[in-house]
């Protein structure tokens, strides 16, 4: 088993380093013939989104487009993720609720995942969130 770094990813999905594109997507078909395994943390997720997203880089992507690119990766049959159905439905709450990045988004999957209904929080990001209550201490 193998770590995926974001920048792995980033080259692929924006194809900005045509060559360095092309030797990703070998990898990634190696992965899906099962011939690698290669795993990736949450942080790694999170930080190709923002990537992708910010008006700070050159993407710019909108969050469908992001969540479209990254669930073909997410399901490579030799790619490992601790809770992928999580973080596929992070993607999911990331397109669905605009004013959550994609970091809320995943705290909201956890707090589903966990029946979790109320959460501590001055981001008032989490009041369009009709299943939690958001709360100040």
């Amino acid at each position: 088993m193998r770590f995926l770094d974001t920048n792995i990813i980033l080259r692929f999905l924006t194809r900005d380093d045509e060559a360095k594109a092309q030797a990703c997507l070998a990898l990634f078909e190696r992965v899906e013939r099962g011939q690698e395994e290669i795993t990736l943390s949450e942080a790694i997720l999170t930080e190709v989104c923002y990537v992708l997203s910010s008006s700070r880089h050159t993407y710019q992507l909108k969050r469908e487009e992001i969540r479209a690119r990254l669930l073909p990766l997410l399901n490579l049959r030799g790619l490992h993720l601790r809770d992928k159905r999580l973080y596929l439905r992070a993607l999911d709450l990331y397109v669905q609720y605009p004013r959550l990045d994609i970091e809320d988004a995943v705290s909201v999957a956890r707090m589903e995942a966990a029946q979790i209904t109320e959460i501590y929080s001055y981001d008032t990001d989490f009041d369009g969130i009709p299943t939690l209550k958001r709360l100040e201490p």
